[in-house]
């Protein structure tokens, strides 16, 4: 068999007709562009989640004032007040697989500086919340533990404050007011970006605690314990074991529901891997329905060229072609029809995938294995769709074929 005698028999056949070889070719590049963008739109989300963990603090533990569901209704922050100091030294002490524990006390406040004013979040802490939460100061310097018991009014700034308030001008050494307390700037801490939920990580400052709690919020309590887990193995029995004390401390015996509520960065993520999840459904729904209509119309094509082709056919097999070189001949041109519908639907895929970060508002990432499983879907769309048409043409009787339009 001459391949190359196929190949151009093949194109020659299929030129002969043009919308209709056009039409099949769209079903299936719709199809095709649909899984480009399944794989991409997937890799990407997966990324930036893998991302995001790293940014808050892989094994960071949140422990906040307040029960998770209290009879049906949130109590949050203002609803607790049992959260105290002691518990952060007793998680501290009694707690081996946590480190970095530090307080957090926030609150939103107004901050000035100059003709410049801003709207953002205080967060009371102490040194090792950025230890927690990985979070490095690229400028200046950072706070320490002698601010907190000095209830010193110095700040550290997440970069969009900085921005906000002082453009191009270096914020360090300066007095900025947040609220009405006059704060000296120490620092500037790296970029964050956009956490999952979509809030800006770099729209707050950091404070003592003591600052915040005394100063600013006037309470004695903390709003939440902030650690890490020393590894990502023991986190779920850290969590476990700061539960029991907590309970234990807090005096809550069964059936009476926690005063607090632990929660992670796995947890927040979680929601966005299951968005995730549903929108890779719908388009894998989308790219089976298009790939069958697509391989159905290719398998139309395919049986109405054998009809229309059954006299070429029986002169073939009269001048010798074998059941293998008919069933070949078929195959090459439902392969063709469905590997040009295959880089097409790659064009569309990578088109999709360009405007998806104004869509969905993150990249998705096209790879190499996408670009293979695409064209293996396209061939396999080519065989499955056109080996009954070309069975069905090698199965001819000559002699009827060659008796065929006679």
């Amino acid at each position: 068999m001459n391949v190359g005698l196929v190949n151009r028999v093949a194109l020659k056949t299929l030129g002969r007709n043009k919308m209709r070889s056009v039409l099949a070719i769209l079903g299936i590049s719709i199809g095709i562009g649909a899984v480009v963008t399944m794989v991409a739109v997937g890799a990407g989300a997966s990324n930036r989640i893998r991302t995001q963990i790293a940014s808050y603090g892989a094994n960071v533990i949140w422990i906040e004032a307040g029960s998770a569901n209290r009879q049906g209704v949130r109590t949050g922050l203002l609803g607790t007040k049992t959260l105290v100091w002691g518990d952060l030294e007793a998680i501290r002490s009694q707690i081996p697989t946590v480190t970095n524990v530090s307080p957090q006390v926030d609150t939103g406040v107004q901050i000035k500086y100059g003709n410049q004013n801003w709207r953002s979040r205080a967060v009371g802490v102490s040194p090792e919340y950025l230890e927690a939460k990985q979070w490095a100061v690229i400028d200046g310097t950072s706070l320490t533990d002698e601010h907190s018991l000095m209830i010193a009014n110095v700040c550290v700034l997440g970069q969009t404050v900085r921005e906000r308030l002082f453009n191009d001008e270096d914020p360090i050494g300066k007095t900025i007011r947040v609220s009405n307390l006059a704060c000296q700037v120490l620092g500037v801490l790296a970029r964050k970006g956009a956490a999952v939920t979509g809030q800006d990580q770099d729209d707050l400052l950091l404070m003592p605690y003591t600052t915040v709690q005394k100063k600013i919020k006037g309470q004695t309590w903390l709003d939440d314990i902030v650690c890490s887990a020393t590894s990502a193995q023991v986190l779920t029995a850290a969590e476990e074991e700061i539960t029991q004390l907590l309970r234990q401390r807090h005096r809550i015996t069964p059936p009476a529901a926690d005063d607090f509520n632990l929660r992670h960065p796995v947890e927040i993520y979680e929601s966005v891997a299951a968005s995730t999840k549903t929108l890779n459904i719908l388009l894998a729904s989308i790219a089976a329905i298009s790939l069958l209509v697509g391989g159905i119309g290719i398998m139309n094509i395919m049986l109405v060229s054998v009809t229309e082709r059954t006299l070429e056919i029986g002169i073939r097999m009269a001048v010798g072609a074998k059941g293998l070189d008919i069933v070949s001949q078929f195959l090459w041109e439902a392969l063709l029809l469905c590997f040009c519908g295959g880089a097409f639907g790659m064009v569309l895929g990578i088109g999709a995938v360009a405007i998806s970060p104004q869509v969905m508002g993150w990249p998705a990432r096209i790879s190499l294995d996408s670009a293979a499983l695409a064209l293996g879907f396209a061939g396999a769309i080519g065989l499955f769709f056109g080996f009954y048409p070309a069975y069905a043409a090698s199965r001819l009787d000559p002699v009827d074929a060659l008796r065929h339009e006679m």
